[in-house]
């Protein structure tokens, strides 16, 4: 009877788990889609350097997207463990100052990237005629971040109520929106690049908008708290969304290294870039989604002490993201030629996207697993190991090995060296999660210090290879 029952609660959790990511990548899908056929549109106009322009101005806003996740993160965690105690007036509360907190960091972010654009796109290679697009195109979208991290913060909300469907709602009519005015702005009024931009700060209006609705008429808003709610606050809020955001921009670090070594090999490289750039969100949008969804059931089963249930979400989650990769790496491979003709890629940009569909595409596994280790860290108190493992993924697990792929390999090389990079981390991510549950359970760790490694001594009673137990 015991046996049958355990089945059934890893079942429920597998069900969960799927049901969570696939209602969130629902979403998720209609926002990457949106994105990959606006670069499309660009395309059409004939100008390699349009594409290219969108694909060095996407790698900064990345790093805006990335702050907006970091601050998601800070919210659903922190609502979702009072959820899982049943402290619904304190989850209002704290979400409060999130939010706060939150628009105030991305008006912060905004402003300077608004300022220092030119910068930037100089950072990261852009030059000539390209660089004044990709300005252009920046300055108009990245003023709507905070707008956009609003949208966002309260999206997370939602999916820490449970709530996936009207989560999956907030980018659906974010990608609806976007969808229908990009056509009209490109072409219609002729607005090419400025047409795309427009229509990107359209829809981060309309998630905004979505998300914000169903909290106050199902959630009861937001609690109304004064400044020294607010100062006490900060303390909690920071110490999950510095190190979420600290975790989260590593990754456009990692990729504005990238970006400047693939742009040494030209404006047709780099638009084969801007696509792969644009396909890696589209095919594996259901494994981005599961790191988002995985976190608030961590969360809530943390919150209530379920250890087991933790761990099986944790070994559930990395044999879903193993199975997905698998099947979007065959599909990848099948299109790659069918997608370089619909940009019009040069043979140089098809190549590119040859090596990323064969040989960059099934690496993506230990990228999820790192996503998945990085939520649970986010929810299990530990939040600067995520940090300290992005930053090393992409520092260490970047720099060096991109720059032996582009002597080796040329331009596919980049991206190959980036892919092999991010083996260790992903495996290193799970084997640091799963002991730090192990440790909360028998006590040998307290969820209420700061950071540490938890798992530098050797244990021969559990394994993250081994059944999970509870």
């Amino acid at each position: 009877m015991a046996a049958k029952q355990a089945i059934f609660l890893e079942g429920n959790l597998m069900r969960h788990i799927i049901v969570m990511s696939a209602s969130a990548s629902i979403g998720l899908v209609s926002v990457f889609l949106v994105d990959f056929v606006d670069l499309l549109f660009i395309s059409m106009l004939g100008e390699a350097e349009l594409a290219a322009a969108v694909g060095f101005a996407g790698t900064l806003l990345f790093f805006t997207f990335s702050v907006s996740i970091g601050l998601t993160i800070a919210a659903s965690a922190l609502a979702a463990q009072r959820i899982g105690q049943g402290v619904m007036d304190e989850a209002r509360m704290i979400t409060s100052s999130v939010i706060i907190f939150g628009l105030a960091i991305s008006l912060v972010v905004a402003t300077l990237f608004w300022t220092y654009a030119p910068t930037l796109v100089d950072w990261i290679g852009a030059r000539g005629e390209t660089a004044e697009l990709a300005v252009r195109y920046l300055r108009i979208v990245v003023l709507s971040m905070p707008i956009a991290a609003l949208g966002m913060m309260a999206s997370g909300l939602l999916r820490a109520h449970g709530d996936a469907r009207r989560a999956m709602t907030v980018t659906l009519s974010a990608g609806a929106v976007n969808a229908i005015l990009d056509p009209i702005l490109i072409f219609g009024f002729g607005l090419g690049l400025d047409g795309a931009a427009y229509a990107s700060v359209a829809a981060r209006f309309a998630m905004a908008a979505t998300a914000l609705y169903p909290i106050f008429k199902h959630y009861g808003g937001f609690a109304r708290i004064g400044v020294r709610r607010l100062v006490s606050d900060l303390k909690p809020i920071i110490a999950i969304a510095a190190p979420a955001m600290l975790t989260n921009v590593a990754t456009p670090i990692g990729n504005s290294v990238v970006t400047r070594t693939i742009s040494e090999f030209g404006d047709s490289v780099v638009a084969g870039y801007a696509v792969a750039g644009r396909m890696t969100p589209l095919a594996f949008c259901v494994i981005f989604a599961l790191s988002g969804a995985v976190g608030p059931i961590i969360g809530q089963n943390f919150g209530a002490k379920q250890f087991g249930r933790v761990r099986g979400t944790l070994i559930k989650a990395v044999q879903f993201t193993a199975l997905y990769t698998l099947a979007a790496w065959i599909l990848l491979f099948l299109l790659n030629g069918f997608i370089s003709d619909q940009f019009q890629l040069t043979e140089e940009g098809r190549n590119l996207i040859f090596w990323f569909a064969a040989a960059v595409a099934p690496l993506f596994i230990f990228n999820g697993t790192l996503f998945i280790s990085n939520a649970a860290f986010n929810n299990l108190r530990r939040p600067l190991l995520s940090t300290v493992l992005n930053w090393g993924k992409n520092t260490i697990g970047v720099i060096p090995f991109v720059i032996i792929g582009a002597d080796l390999g040329g331009a596919p090389g980049v991206l190959i060296g980036q892919g092999i990079g991010g083996i260790v981390f992903g495996v290193l991510g799970f084997w640091l999660a799963y002991r730090l549950v192990n440790k909360y359970e028998d006590g040998s760790a307290d969820p209420d210090k700061g950071f540490k490694f938890p798992v530098l001594r050797r244990r021969s009673d559990a394994s993250p290879f081994s059944s999970p137990r509870g």
